[in-house]
């Protein structure tokens, strides 16, 4: 037991990775399962004790970010394990500067290691995030939260739904995730599609309709003002970066009907956080549902949290904690790659997915 490698699991807050990892011999792992934060000075110092005698650590996601000052402070982390192929929480240039191994995950990668999925995974061509970004704006559009508790309380009809047909969806971003949530609102709602990015032209949104099966001109090019003002159902699709943290601010904002649905499925960060809580608090909205936040998990005492939304005037807020890719087939898959990573590096074998 004392020569086993040790490997921290961070952020598993589900308990997939225990089993797996048990199929990989002559390794010992320690979960980690609350999420500390680095940029707090206590969280930083915590972070540094519990994980500075491992020279493997296992992450999800970006739920612990991993820049340099923190990776300078691991000199025993040699071998830094991600899911996914794209993480911005891990500064991938200063682990390659340090001798640390940054290797992800596609959830497709063929392995040594035969664990039965107790789901089946999504297909390559499948977007379980834009599932979450539908699921949300059905669950708001139908007060589903809000009817829920209703009727488990012992009452009845609360308040009205609004429907979406015929309706405008307003997608900021038309990549791979905007367009497939766009067809679903073309297709299944009959609503209209309007689109915009800072560099979005209709040669590209007619691309992105007919890789979506829809004809051109099924999405239209407007201004960023004309989006936020002719929306009913405003969504976000693009990558948080210096380019776009902020991208939504308070007077885009302000631009929205009062009977606008907002959801977020991207990042938190793209969004500027008081003009939101503040449109929302003042009920200047119908409602907003997001699955992503600028703090991750949302602090417990944060107002977020306390706020009475749907009383005294306030917009129905839906809220789900990150969820977009949190399914039982995907995270299966992505930590049974992470082991066989780990056993081939046991081996001194080629690792899987390198990153950097």
């Amino acid at each position: 037991m004392s020569d086993d490698l040790k490997v921290a699991v961070l952020d598993d807050y589900a308990g997939v990775s225990s089993p797996i990892f048990s199929h990989v011999p002559n390794i010992t792992t320690t979960p980690f399962p609350d999420t500390l934060d680095p940029t707090d000075p206590a969280d930083f110092t915590k972070l540094v004790s519990q994980l500075k005698p491992f020279s493997v650590i296992s992450t999800c996601r970006e739920r612990t970010p991993f820049q340099a000052p923190l990776l300078k402070a691991l000199p025993n982390l040699k071998l830094l394990l991600t899911t996914g192929l794209r993480n911005n929480g891990i500064d991938g240039a200063a682990a390659r500067s340090l001798g640390i191994t940054l290797v992800g995950t596609t959830g497709f990668t063929k392995t040594s290691i035969d664990i039965p999925a107790p789901d089946v995974p999504p297909p390559a061509a499948y977007d379980a995030t834009t599932q979450q970004t539908w699921a949300l704006i059905l669950a708001l559009a139908a007060r589903l939260p809000q009817n829920d508790v209703s009727v488990k309380t012992g009452g009845w009809q609360d308040g009205m739904s609004t429907t979406l047909g015929g309706k405008t969806f307003a997608a900021l971003g038309l990549g791979k995730l905007g367009g497939r949530a766009a067809r679903i609102a073309v297709q299944a709602f009959g609503m209209k599609v309007i689109a915009w990015s800072s560099n979005m032209t209709q040669e590209k949104a007619d691309e992105a309709a007919e890789a979506n099966g829809l004809p051109k001109g099924s999405f239209r090019v407007v201004s960023k003002q004309e989006l936020f003002e002719q929306a009913d159902v405003l969504s976000l699709h693009v990558v948080l970066g210096e380019r776009t943290k902020g991208i939504v601010g308070a007077q885009d904002l302000a631009r929205l009907k009062k009977s606008a649905l907002f959801i977020n499925c991207s990042r938190g960060g793209l969004v500027e956080e008081e003009a939101l809580f503040e449109v929302l608090d003042k009920g200047k909205i119908r409602g907003a549902a997001l699955d992503v936040y600028w703090k991750e998990p949302v602090p417990k005492e944060s107002r977020w949290r306390s706020t009475k939304w749907s009383e005294d005037g306030r917009s129905d807020v839906v809220f789900s904690p990150h969820m977009g890719y949190v399914n039982i087939g995907t995270i299966h898959a992505w930590y049974v790659e992470q082991a066989e990573n780990v056993k081939r590096w046991q081996n001194k074998e080629e690792l899987l997915n390198v990153m950097n």
